[in-house]
């Protein structure tokens, strides 16, 4: 049932999304150097393009299931979870976990990458 997973992660990831960029567009903007809130804004804006394809990705799983879009789901939720996550703790916290930043964004890359296999691959 990756459909569901993919479509209940893009709507948790969203809503959160809209969330945070919105904390960090009023509470954070005095709270945070211009460079921390510059990074606690990226996180929010890819966490919010990538919540959008979780949900197009539940959509296209459930009406063309195949192995590469369960692989392409798994790697945009990790690579969200790393590539934001990270910079929200950074700008939050300021704890350098800036490793965890780069593998998110190769999981986000490789999940569009699995994506364009299974548009190879669809027998329509």
């Amino acid at each position: 049932m990756i459909f569901r997973l993919a479509l209940i992660l893009g709507c948790l990831y969203g809503l959160t999304a809209v969330g945070l960029g919105a904390m960090g567009a009023h509470a954070l903007q005095s709270k945070l150097t211009p460079k921390l809130l510059h990074a606690f804004q990226v996180g929010a804006k890819y966490q919010l393009i990538h919540a959008v394809l979780l949900v197009g990705l539940g959509l296209w799983a459930r009406s063309f299931p195949s192995r590469w879009i369960t692989y392409a789901v798994v790697s945009i939720a990790a690579g969200v979870l790393l590539f934001s996550g990270s910079l929200y703790i950074l700008a939050l916290l300021k704890w350098r976990v800036g490793i965890l930043t780069p593998i998110g964004g190769v999981f986000m890359i490789l999940g569009w990458v699995f994506m364009l296999i299974a548009a190879f691959n669809m027998k329509v």
